[in-house]
């Protein structure tokens, strides 16, 4: 059974080899989206939607580390998400602390390297000290690149990466005619990193809600309706699957 945009209702033990000669994108972004939804559904408060969803966060980092994805960007908190209720804020600002907490041994062991991409003055210092303690403890590993988009806006960033460069241009540095769009890369948070491969956004809304535009211009994007905590590994694999039937042209022929 597919729903609307092609997913498959699958069982979570449904996984597919990664034998099967298909080409796994290098850097997958996901937008985690539906929590709050799937607890109503449910009649739950919104903050069990979100621990469901701390939950499944593990089960994809570790099912991106076993298909061989190099940079997972996961979107995590938005810079408009502190409109939300103080309670739910609250519960947000707990989730990195109780998810490294429970996770980090096992991040540390598969050789994962946790990096944090966002304005992390905002944050609260308890989330703070567990995102740098995770982000020190994992710096030397050398496998998946988990990249968390905390307190993260894209519009916030490409008006600092503006910033950065006017400075540069106001103490001769760098000359106006000398911005393309490698120094406008280079100035963003995720210069560090390709720009992302495929983009999936759960949950059935149909917006970019603000992340990374200038480093989607060219991703493939695949929407489904699956809410977040239902989202499986196989939910992951069908993307996979999807994102190999695109012809990315890159504006050529």
């Amino acid at each position: 059974m597919l729903d609307k945009l092609g997913f498959r209702k699958t069982k979570a033990t449904d996984q597919f080899n990664i034998e099967d000669n298909l080409e796994i994108p290098s850097h997958v972004a996901i937008i985690m989206d539906g929590n709050g939804r799937w607890a109503k559904n449910k009649n739950l408060p919104r903050v069990a939607g979100h621990h469901e969803g701390m939950k499944v966060v593990k089960k994809i980092v570790r099912e991106a580390d076993r298909l061989g994805i190099e940079i997972l960007t996961l979107y995590a908190f938005s810079t408009e998400n502190w409109k939300r209720p103080k309670d739910e804020v609250d519960f947000l600002m707990k989730l990195p602390g109780q998810f490294l907490t429970s996770y980090l041994k096992e991040l540390i062991e598969k050789n994962v390297q946790v990096r944090v991409m966002g304005d992390e003055s905002r944050l609260p210092e308890h989330t703070r000290a567990a995102v740098n303690q995770a982000k020190e403890q994992t710096a030397n590993n050398t496998g998946l690149i988990l990249n968390f988009a905390l307190n993260y806006g894209s519009r916030h960033e490409l008006t600092m990466a503006m910033r950065t460069l006017a400075a540069e241009v106001q103490i001769g540095e760098l000359k106006p005619e000398e911005i393309d769009e490698s120094k406008i890369s280079g100035a963003l948070l995720s210069h560090a990193y390709p720009d992302p491969d495929l983009l999936i956004r759960t949950s059935g809304e149909l917006r970019l809600s603000n992340f990374m535009l200038w480093q989607l211009a060219y991703t493939e994007l695949i929407f489904t309706d699956v809410y977040w905590p239902d989202f499986s590994e196989s939910h992951l694999q069908q993307a996979i699957q999807h994102y190999n039937r695109r012809s990315r042209r890159f504006g050529g022929v």
